[in-house]
């Protein structure tokens, strides 16, 4: 949403800095996404009275103008080639070294000998038009040397505001600065518009479903998808140019000028909130107006000179005959207003937000009413709307009023009321806030609040449906108060007694674990292309490159890590806990996985390293897999990847299913990027075992050294396994400390080493009882694997 400062100020009555003003409604109302000088290429044009006009001593088309600019010089003369300049009138000027739109900067030079200081400007020349026939004659009693923008009133700033889907009252000036009044302490009031004349104070004729004002007849066929439905019927208007304080209002917020009719309604638009339509009473056939769904198969051409067919589906304002409009979303050509107009009905509704956003997604059609009736304006505020915009037209267009409007609500409502316990807002932000001070933070934004026993009674205003609920209400009251204004420190609390979800638990402790292990939590997005068949395609994707669910973390955190090389960073370590999708024949799989990347040095440098740390090797990753696998999956264990493949895999005992894999990763890498691994599994709920104290053991321990032959196809973790199950509960701890593949070693066998640590909780071992069991896993090794000891 884009608001005019110049406008905030008209209804604030006060000036506003438009830098003060972005910082408070980003404190308490939204956030504000930038703010845009206007017209600050027209800084250096200055206010100059023309002093005296004669012809140009060697050209007949030149004159020569003694210029009053404000100067400390005093007058300067100026050569000048319009023929509309006049002694005694205003101009805009730009003196030498002025800069103007499009990048011209004036220099002093001699024009057919004359030397000319600076030049009065056309509207062309300023970018205020297309008008180049004459110098731009102002009508100002600002003094010379004045700065035009400030003389004129084109010194503004657009205010970008990033308006949440829930608050459509931001979505207009009166919105924003009823939250900016709120703020200053400054009360809001509509600005007098030039030129109006008071109109009769007559109230529209309420009715359910039908009625006639004016002689035109109107219908409510569809109270679904028009609960209220409001129209005035002006007669005698002149269609033609807005006045320049209209059409610089609506250029402020990106708006192109059309005519004093169509500016008008777009100007209530952006003031109040309220789309209107206007339509050339002797284009409507009846004359009547029609709500009705639409019929199948219709068509209406709509402004923008495009054919659409309506289904039933669809509201529809129509004439006797015809569409005319597609309601809430754009009317057609045959109904517009044009320079022949004398007679307008003017349309004042509220469509049902669900109906327009359908309608709006199946036409693939998009405007600014559609972008609010979506949301849902105040059907409350109505008649003041109509009101207001039937005042506007008349000062800006003439004609008159001859029947009051007719107003067509076939249910009426009023506004909501909740009720507010000053004790739970207390409870709820964690601060005692005075009951007095909760009454005047929500009086400041148009609530109602009464004192109801013990609680407060909360009249909702029109403007807000997000405000449904008691919470809501609190939820406006720390806004307004501010954030900020809350202490940032932990207050006491009572810890619940409900456990957390099993994946939360989860969840939690995989993260525990991996940034115990110096690894950064990333959260990457959950779409992208697809990688896989069974990937799941998005319904209506913003882009091809992000058309379906992600299936795997891997390929999210892949680009995390080129981001990071290409901002020269070598040094990753990432991991996410986050849902991954995979479809089926009928069906769709969610699950959570857990997924980590390495790449660049093993360790933080430090100055006493006497070389370069060495790189992440494959090593790395098995230990920071094992860790995921350990907090993820207790149940796996890891197994090399099948067919000489470098990696690993993460087994579930029992059942032999694959929750994990990790090895090394493809990536757009710079030459000097290390190596870069990965690993991926799949978070199970499974609890580990509960952690029990045992005492240190008082027995000395028995330590042996072992070295064993393993043939080909044998892994570390079988000898290990074998041993153990061999030796019983007297071998206490075995690690492997080395491998040697070389001289003396047989051709595809290796040779590692293992260290023993044997220990009898309740006496101390003798040395034939350690070689005893040591006999026996040697035995069980040779039988079983065909492992045997090294001898030299």
């Amino acid at each position: 949403m884009i608001v005019s400062r110049r406008w905030l100020e008209a209804l604030l009555n006060r000036p506003l800095d438009a830098r003060d003003a972005a910082e408070r409604l980003t404190l308490h109302v939204a956030a504000v996404d930038a703010v845009i000088p206007l017209h600050q290429e027209l800084g250096d044009v200055r206010i100059a009275r023309v002093l005296e006009v004669k012809k140009h001593p060697d050209a007949d088309r030149l004159s020569l103008c003694l210029v009053d600019a404000g100067g400390a010089n005093g007058p300067v003369e100026v050569v000048c080639g319009a023929p509309n300049v006049q002694a005694g009138k205003t101009y805009p000027y730009a003196p030498v070294g002025a800069v103007l739109p499009g990048g011209l900067k004036l220099e002093r030079k001699k024009i057919r000998g004359v030397e000319s200081n600076g030049m009065l400007c056309s509207a062309k020349e300023l970018g205020l038009g297309a008008d180049q026939s004459g110098i731009l004659e102002l009508d100002t009693a600002a003094p010379p040397g004045t700065r035009f923008v400030d003389a004129v009133g084109l010194a503004d700033h657009q205010i970008v505001i990033d308006v949440a889907a829930n608050r459509p009252d931001l979505l207009c000036h009166k919105g924003v600065a009823r939250e900016l009044g709120a703020s200053l302490g400054a009360p809001v009031k509509l600005p007098v518009i030039p030129g109006a004349k008071a109109l009769t104070d007559r109230p529209s004729v309420r009715q359910s479903d039908r009625g006639v004002v004016d002689g035109v007849e109107v219908r409510l066929e569809d109270p679904e998808g028009a609960p209220r439905y409001m129209i005035a019927v002006i007669r005698g208007v002149r269609v033609g140019s807005s006045p320049a304080w209209l059409a610089e209002r609506l250029t402020a917020v990106g708006q192109r000028p059309i005519n004093n009719v169509v500016d008008a309604t777009n100007y209530i638009l952006f003031e109040l909130n309220q789309p209107l339509h206007a339509f050339d009473l002797a284009k409507l056939r009846g004359p009547a107006v029609v709500v009705r769904r639409a019929r199948p198969g219709e068509k209406i051409v709509t402004l923008d000179g495009a054919t659409r067919t309506l289904t039933t589906e669809m509201t529809a304002i129509c004439d006797a005959e015809r569409p005319t409009i597609v309601a809430g979303v754009m009317g057609s050509a045959e109904s517009e207003v044009s320079s022949d107009t004398t007679d307008l009905v003017l349309e004042c509704a509220y469509f049902q937000p669900t109906r327009i956003r359908r309608t709006r997604r199946a036409l693939g059609l998009s405007s600014e009413s559609s972008y609010r009736f979506e949301r849902g304006i105040d059907m409350l505020g109505m008649p003041d709307a109509l009101r207001r915009a039937v005042e506007l037209i008349a000062a800006v267009a003439g004609g008159e009023i001859r029947a009051p409007a007719l107003d067509l609500w076939p249910e009426p409502q009023q506004e909501r009321t909740i009720f507010l316990r000053p004790d739970r807002v207390d409870t709820l932000l964690g601060v005692s806030i005075e009951r007095s001070e909760v009454e005047r933070l929500l009086t400041s934004v148009g609530f109602f609040v009464a004192p109801k026993d013990a609680r407060l009674a909360v009249q909702v205003p029109g403007w807000r449906p997000d405000v449904t609920r008691e919470v809501d209400l609190i939820e406006e009251v720390a806004r307004l108060k501010g954030y900020d204004a809350f202490p940032d420190e932990l207050r006491a609390y009572r810890p619940g007694t409900v456990p957390d979800a099993p994946e939360e638990r989860a969840r939690a402790r995989v993260r525990d674990a991996l940034a115990s292990a110096g690894l950064l939590e990333a959260r990457t997005l959950p779409i992208g292309s697809a990688d896989g068949p069974d990937a799941v395609a998005i319904l209506n994707p913003m882009s091809v490159e992000e058309a379906h669910l992600r299936r795997r973390l891997i390929p999210g955190l892949i680009g995390r890590v080129e981001h990071n090389w290409a901002n020269r960073n070598r040094d990753v370590r990432l991991f996410e806990v986050g849902t991954v999708f995979r479809r089926r024949a009928s069906a769709i799989d969610e699950w959570t996985s857990v997924a980590g990347v390495l790449t660049g040095a093993r360790r933080p440098p430090h100055w006493s390293d006497g070389a370069k740390v060495p790189d992440m090797d494959i090593w790395d990753l098995k230990y920071h897999f094992e860790l995921a696998v350990a907090a993820a999956a207790p149940s796996c264990d890891l197994q090399p990847l099948a067919g000489g493949a470098v990696g690993w895999e993460a087994v579930e005992r029992g059942n032999g299913a694959v929750l994990g894999w990790a090895g090394p990763l493809e990536a757009d890498a710079p030459v000097w990027a290390a190596p870069l691994f990965g690993f991926e599994v799949r978070l199970t709920l499974a609890e580990r075992g509960i952690i029990t104290y045992r005492p240190l053991p008082p027995q000395p321990p028995v330590e042996r050294d072992l070295a064993l032959l393993l043939p080909p196809g044998v892994s570390a973790a079988q000898v290990s396994d074998v041993l153990r199950r061999a030796a019983g509960s007297l071998l206490e701890r075995l690690e492997v400390f080395d491998e040697y593949r070389g001289s003396g070693i047989p051709e595809g066998y290796r040779s590692v080493a293992w260290h023993c640590t044997f220990r009898d909780p309740a006496r101390t071992l003798r040395e034939r009882e350690v070689d005893t069991v040591l006999e026996q896993g040697l035995k069980a090794l040779e039988g079983e694997l065909g492992v045997r000891r090294r001898e030299s």
